[in-house]
């Protein structure tokens, strides 16, 4: 007989759509917050390196230029204090935001539901 029809095709359509509904959270809370880690961590990588912070707090008792001197180490310190200062805020800021970014993931679904529910009852 015929195997692959309508209606055949449409229970296997409805079927995996309701399992693809209740599996959303279960992925959205496991596989993909953790995919979500992994992508703001890389993130962060990405503009620590850009920033270079790290090698600015790495270099601050080297002097600048070669100046071997008193007065060319102590200001090479300042410059690069005054580097790694405004530097490190930008890094705390782009810190905060992806801490941010990671708490709107996992509220999303929740305030989201909550919505369509109030939408629903009011």
């Amino acid at each position: 007989m015929f195997q692959h029809n309508f209606l055949t095709y449409s229970g296997k359509i409805i079927f995996r759509i309701i399992g693809d509904i209740f599996y959303f959270p279960i992925w959205w809370y496991s596989v993909g917050f953790i995919r979500t880690l992994k992508g703001v961590w890389q993130f962060l990588i990405g503009q620590e390196q850009s920033l270079g912070f790290f090698i600015w707090l790495k270099n601050i008792f080297v002097p600048m230029y070669g100046q071997r001197d008193w007065g060319g180490r102590l200001i090479s310190f300042f410059i690069r204090l005054v580097q790694i200062i405004f530097r490190g805020l930008a890094l705390i800021i782009w810190i905060a935001l992806s801490l941010i970014f990671i708490a709107v993931w996992l509220l999303g679904p929740i305030l989201l539901t909550l919505a369509l529910v109030w939408q629903i009852f009011q």
